[in-house]
């Protein structure tokens, strides 16, 4: 299989996707874009990326072997509809933060035509030094095709099986561990601060730099990406109700990350304002 004759769409460059895409530029011939109703930052970050622009969705997808699916969870089952409706019939990598029923029902809404692969990425963005890992799930030649473009970069890739939902599954587990624990240093902090030991409280954490709780600069960044974290909380709750076990726990992160909506994407944030933000009066 030539890589280096396969056109790639990205939806949508943001900052995991323009990461990811400028992956797969190393191993593609072409990595196209969507500018139709995307925003300067995205521009910029696909200027960036080395990413080729083209006006509209059908002309990303007449013109894609492989389609990249990198959005909120809320918008994936709409942009994989929107896909579907221009009759792509290419392979569709369902990357997104969502849970393993959803996975199945776009590859159901996507086929015949398209060859769904499910996905989840585990790590940050793979830029400026850092790596993380796509895991696939999904009919072998896809997967394969799939992890031939990352070959030699900062995305590694593994593949679980044939059945799409695995890769899903797991990237939810994780998540609900990791972002989860993000919330409760928060909550923890904010706790301490309200009773005037929140010093002390970092000073036994300091003896563990093996917790979340030593790193309290990262409220701050949790806060700025509660917007996405939140409804990725959600799909793990139901995940979870799925199989039977407690979703309560993540509905309420869920809703601590809510307290956080109108600091989308603020890096200049701090952890005194994050803090006061969750604090309702």
């Amino acid at each position: 299989m030539d890589t280096n004759r396969t056109t790639v769409g990205i939806l949508h460059p943001g900052n995991m996707g323009a990461a990811v895409a400028a992956c797969a530029a190393r191993n593609a011939a072409e990595v196209l874009w969507c500018t139709e109703g995307r925003s300067p930052a995205s521009r910029a970050r696909a200027e960036q990326a080395g990413l080729l622009p083209v006006s509209a969705l059908r002309e990303l997808l007449d013109r894609s072997d492989v389609v990249l699916s990198l959005c909120p969870p809320t918008a994936a089952e709409d942009l994989a509809r929107d896909v579907a409706e221009c009759g792509f019939g290419g392979v569709y990598v369902e990357a997104n933060a969502i849970n393993p029923e959803r996975s199945v029902r776009i590859a159901e809404l996507l086929g015949p035509d398209a060859t769904v692969v499910d996905g989840g990425v585990v790590g940050s963005p793979p830029a400026n030094g850092k790596s993380a890992t796509l895991f696939l799930s999904g009919l072998q030649h896809a997967t394969a095709r799939v992890a031939e473009l990352f070959e030699g970069t900062a995305l590694r890739t593994k593949t679980l099986g044939s059945e799409v939902g695995k890769a899903s599954a797991l990237k939810l587990a994780y998540a609900s561990f990791q972002k989860t624990s993000r919330v409760l240093v928060a909550l923890s902090i904010g706790l301490a601060r309200e009773h005037g030991v929140d010093q002390e409280l970092l000073e036994v954490a300091s003896r563990r730099t093996d917790s979340y709780l030593a790193e309290p600069e990262y409220i701050a960044k949790t806060a700025a990406r509660a917007w996405r974290w939140g409804p990725e909380m959600e799909e793990v709750a139901d995940t979870l109700a799925a199989v039977g076990l407690p979703p309560e726990m993540l509905r309420a992160a869920a809703s601590t990350l809510a307290r956080w909506d109108d600091a989308k994407d603020d890096s200049d944030l701090t952890v005194a304002e994050a803090l006061d933000r969750l604090v309702q009066p």
